[in-house]
C-alpha cells in the first residue's frame, strides 16, 4: 500500500499503473466509498483511488469550500483500510482545473494511470466546469477498451450516504447518524494549547484543543477516545461562567501528564448531552462527574 503524489510530468511507479481506478474527493471515506472500493477491487488490480488536494472548491470558490471530514493522511489511511492498493493524490492547481473532461480522461486516466478499468458513482462529474459525466466517460472507456462500472448510491434509513450529509449530521450534533454513515468513530485532530484552567479547579483537568483542520462537531458533551484513554469532551461555550467563546476541552480519564504543544487525536463515539447553564459551579461539577462516568463506560478502548 502506498500514498503517491502525482506532480507535474512525473511518472508513477509501475505498480500504480494498469489497474482499476476511481476518481473523487473521497472526503470522509464513508460507506458509499467503501462500496465503491469493494467493486474496484473486484474489477481489477491494483485498485487505485485518485483523490485531490486541496478540495477543488478551495481554488474555484473558496467561500463555498466545505469543511473537511478528514485530513489527507487520515483519508489515505481509511481508503487503504477499505481495500485500496494505492491512493494517488493529484494536487489541485489552476492548470488541472482547466483540463476539459476529455483531456482529463486522456492525460490523467489513460496516460498517467494507464487505467484498465474505471469505477464511479452515478453522480460523478469531472473536467473543466464539471462538464464530463458518467455517460460520456462510459463512451470514451468503451472506445479505448477500458472496462467501466458504476456503483449504486448507498443509503441509510432511506437517506443517501454522502460527505455533505455527514457534515450536516456532525454540525447538528447528530453524532450517531454521522458514525453510522462513516462506519467508524469520527476523528478530530488538534494541538493542545493553554486554556483557562477552569476544569482543573473543578477537579477535572482538560486539554484545550486548537488548530483543528477538519470539521468540529456541533455543541455538546461527547464520549471519545484519545491516546488509549476514554475521554469526556465539551464543545462549545461555557454559559455557567458567562463564557461565550466556544472551546474544545477534553478530559482524558485516567491520564496524567503534560500535553501542551502536542497533537491530540479524538475519536468521537457518542453524544452524551447538550450543553447548558448550571446554577452553580458545584452543580456543574456533579454533572461533569456523571458525564465522565458515561464516557468511561461508552468509550473504553
Amino acid at each position: 500500500m502506498a500514498l503517491q503524489v502525482l506532480q507535474g510530468a512525473e511518472t508513477l511507479p509501475e505498480d500504480c499503473r494498469g489497474g482499476a481506478v476511481s476518481v473523487g474527493n473521497f472526503d470522509g471515506a464513508h460507506l458509499g466509498h467503501a462500496r465503491l472500493i469493494e467493486l474496484l477491487v473486484q474489477t481489477a488490480r491494483p485498485a487505485v483511488v485518485l483523490t485531490f488536494d486541496p478540495h477543488p472548491l478551495k481554488l474555484l470558490r473558496p467561500e463555498q469550500a466545505p469543511p473537511l471530514l478528514t485530513t489527507l493522511a487520515d483519508r489515505a489511511e481509511y481508503l487503504h483500510q477499505l481495500g485500496a492498493d494505492h491512493v494517488v493524490v493529484l494536487p489541485t492547481t489552476p492548470a488541472l482545473l482547466q483540463l476539459s473532461a476529455e483531456e482529463f480522461f486522456q492525460h490523467i486516466l489513460m496516460q498517467r494511470l494507464a487505467a484498465r478499468a474505471i469505477v464511479e458513482g452515478p453522480n460523478f462529474r469531472f473536467g473543466r466546469n464539471r462538464t464530463g459525466d458518467i455517460n460520456q466517460l462510459e463512451k470514451w472507456c468503451r472506445a479505448a477498451g477500458i472496462r467501466f462500472r458504476t456503483v449504486e448510491l448507498q443509503k441509510l434509513a432511506g437517506q443517501e450516504v454522502s460527505s455533505s450529509s455527514i457534515r450536516r449530521a456532525l454540525s447538528e450534533g447528530r453524532l450517531a447518524d454521522a458514525i453510522a454513515a462513516l462506519g467508524r468513530p469520527y476523528r478530530l485532530r488538534g494541538i493542545v494549547r493553554p486554556g483557562a484552567q477552569r476544569g482543573r479547579t473543578l477537579g477535572f483537568p482538560t486539554a484545550n484543543l486548537e488548530e483543528t483542520p477538519t470539521l468540529v462537531p456541533g455543541y455538546g458533551v461527547y464520549a471519545a477516545r484519545a491516546r488509549g484513554y476514554p475521554a469526556a469532551v465539551h464543545i462549545g461555550p461555557n454559559p455557567t461562567f458567562g463564557e461565550g467563546h466556544p472551546k474544545i476541552e477534553a478530559h482524558l480519564i485516567g491520564f496524567t501528564g503534560d500535553l501542551y504543544g502536542q497533537e491530540l487525536v479524538l475519536e468521537f463515539v457518542r453524544c452524551i448531552r447538550d450543553i447548558r447553564r448550571f446554577a452553580s459551579a458545584e452543580e456543574l461539577r456533579q454533572q461533569l462527574q456523571r458525564d465522565i462516568e458515561t464516557a468511561r463506560r461508552e468509550a473504553q478502548p
